[in-house]
């Protein structure tokens, strides 16, 4: 290595790392408590976990990577919905340490039998500073892009308006005496609703367990919120679970009934959260509408949320020949 390059020691995550992984991951400039081990760790028993931790010399941490096995292929992360390189906020960790450390992670990776590095970006509107280095490198390492899916995404400083069928739905609810709130005591029956409208659609279930997502909501209160749509007479007939990050609200399980549907009850919903919960946040994230690792497209979910103000985010997920 020449001399004007650090050295990067590649170290594997172990659960005595787990504090300083945590403080890490909240003072970095892109990572959210997805990636803290409180989140990542709580379906530990479904995954191989083979994160990585980039030293230097002295020990600083320079990066993290969540990452686990999947036979001969690594993913970062196989269970959440981005991962990659977690990189600081102070230091010089630039584009030049990045291309060092990716390059340390594919050797080390190749060296322990991998072939395939699948890596999930952590798309720009989680960054609380720029943190696009990943992508260069990347490139850099030939890397070709495996999969995209489109979410929607509402620029809070600036928030394009509903659209007139929006506002005549949401006019129709109000009139029909919806009522949306922050719903802290709901889950039990909101899953139940939830569980119902999946298994009846697609024949699955959620991908959290009710004592999963309530684990989580524990963890993370100030980060978990579940959000419903009641009718005059008191029942859930929509709602959403919404992520909060530091730049983002990002919604999770979006659902409503067949009575919700007729009430037009989810404009409601969703004005009420982006007016009165989503803080100084950036960004107001609805999520994808694909399916099939983003080969099909749900038209009218994208027309739904890009109704209500939504436009185009990249969720991309790329792998490397090690």
């Amino acid at each position: 290595m020449n001399g004007n390059k650090r050295r990067i020691n590649v170290i594997p995550y172990s659960t005595d790392n787990a504090e300083e992984w945590n403080v890490f991951v909240r003072d970095s400039r892109n990572a959210t408590f997805l990636l803290e081990r409180g989140y990542m760790d709580y379906h530990s028993d479904r995954f191989t976990d083979c994160s990585l931790i980039f030293r230097d010399d002295s020990g600083h941490i320079l990066a993290l990577l969540p990452a686990c096995a999947d036979g001969s292929t690594v993913h970062s992360h196989a269970g959440l919905t981005y991962g990659g390189l977690i990189l600081p906020c102070s230091g010089c960790v630039d584009g030049c340490t990045v291309l060092e450390i990716l390059n340390s992670a594919c050797r080390y990776f190749r060296d322990n039998g991998f072939s395939i590095l699948r890596y999930k970006a952590i798309p720009h509107i989680y960054h609380r500073y720029p943190a696009e280095e990943d992508i260069y490198a990347l490139f850099r390492q030939g890397a070709r892009q495996a999969e995209v899916n489109l979410s929607s995404t509402i620029a809070l400083d600036e928030p394009l308006p509903f659209n007139q069928n929006s506002m005549r739905n949401m006019r129709h609810a109000a009139a029909a005496g919806v009522k949306a709130a922050d719903d802290p005591a709901g889950f039990p029956e909101y899953w139940q609703l939830l569980s119902e409208l999946l298994c009846e659609r697609y024949g699955v279930r959620p991908v959290h367990t009710l004592a999963e997502i309530e684990l989580l909501r524990n963890r993370f209160p100030d980060n978990i919120r579940l959000f419903t749509a009641r009718d005059s007479l008191g029942g859930i007939v929509a709602g959403t679970l919404i992520f909060f990050t530091d730049t983002c609200a990002h919604a999770q399980y979006i659902a409503a009934s067949a009575r919700g549907k007729e009430l037009r009850a989810l404009p409601l919903l969703f004005d009420h959260i982006i007016k009165n919960h989503c803080g100084n946040r950036r960004y107001f994230d609805f999520g994808i509408s694909n399916e099939r690792h983003g080969e099909y497209l749900n038209e009218g979910l994208l027309r739904q949320k890009n109704g209500m103000g939504g436009r185009g985010t990249a969720y991309c997920i790329y792998e490397v020949s090690l």
